[in-house]
């Protein structure tokens, strides 16, 4: 028989933690990483390690308070920040904790392991829960997005081609500021191709739906690989769809849609997504708050 330590409180910061070790570690996540199998360059123990490293940066969006002017001036930089943006680090927020988090978890050879989970665990985790992020983001302003573009600088994330709001583009974040866009401007932006950025202007609509399907599951971990496989069959991944089209978008969901059904195995799935070289990875990145979000709630994944 298992015994149970009494039960405590714990930290956002330690849910935030706990919720990117549930996502990664589950069994049988199609085409993503998980405790079955690795990517040829990014391992389990890049995402393991992705997690620690992103501690102070999720502890500080916990603790996370809108400053004032003056209140901004008083913001501790680091020496490694970029000393050419040290006005946009003083007057940013949730920009600031997102290109902080990036930079700390790039400290291994994996390459981008939470760039989308961060963009929505860290306004999660200052407004601590969906409520109060909702509020924060309508808060931001263009140093965030600046610092966003910057953080974005550090991964090799997928973005559209021919899109004129390309961050690889060295006129990019003049562009931000000659239009004033604040970071809730950038997500509304790129809502219309980009999931997770249209989290930020949907309400946290997903990260809310898959947060009532664990609850309401009745089970602990084991949850998370259905609730995600559910989720795949009801939604095109919009980073699969930049990766490789919209036909491999709709393909990945229909198929999801075949293994509910039990006409092929998850594991089955699983190979051929691997083989092909999708990733839903929005969705994992969704899976994240979600998860978060119902241990917010009293989810207890352990049992």
């Amino acid at each position: 028989m298992r015994k149970s330590n009494p039960k405590k409180d714990f930290s956002l910061c330690e849910l935030a933690q706990t919720a990117m070790m549930l996502e990664v570690c589950c069994k049988v996540k199609p085409g993503n990483v998980d405790r079955c199998h690795d990517y040829d360059n990014t391992a389990l123990e890049h995402f393991l390690s992705s997690i620690i490293f992103a501690h102070d940066a999720l502890l500080n969006a916990e603790n996370f308070e809108i400053r004032n002017d003056s209140e901004s001036k008083a913001v501790n930089l680091r020496p490694e920040y970029p000393s050419e943006y040290r006005d946009d680090f003083l007057a940013a927020g949730i920009g600031r904790l997102i290109y902080d988090a990036v930079s700390d978890t790039n400290r291994h050879s994996g390459g981008n392991t939470h760039f989308g989970a961060f963009i929505l665990l860290i306004p999660l985790l200052a407004g601590h829960g969906i409520a109060g992020a909702k509020e924060l983001i309508q808060k931001t302003n263009v140093s965030d997005a600046v610092l966003f573009y910057l953080a974005f600088g550090l991964t090799s994330v997928r973005m559209n081609e021919s899109d004129d709001m390309d961050v690889n583009s060295p006129s990019a974040i003049e562009d931000l500021r000659r239009k004033g866009m604040t970071l809730y401007d950038v997500m509304e932006y790129s809502s219309a191709n980009d999931m997770i950025a249209a989290e930020w202007v949907n309400g946290f609509t997903l990260t809310e739906k898959f947060a009532d399907a664990l609850i309401a599951s009745g089970k602990g971990k084991d949850a998370v690989p259905e609730v995600f496989l559910r989720f795949m069959s009801e939604h095109v991944d919009t980073f699969v769809v930049k990766k490789l089209g919209a036909g491999a978008g709709t393909w990945t969901m229909e198929t999801a849609r075949d293994v509910i059904d039990g006409k092929m195995t998850p594991e089955e799935f699983d190979g051929i997504c691997l083989s092909r070289g999708i990733n839903p990875g929005s969705l994992a990145d969704i899976t994240i708050a979600g998860i978060f979000t119902a241990l917010l709630r009293g989810w207890d994944w352990d049992k």
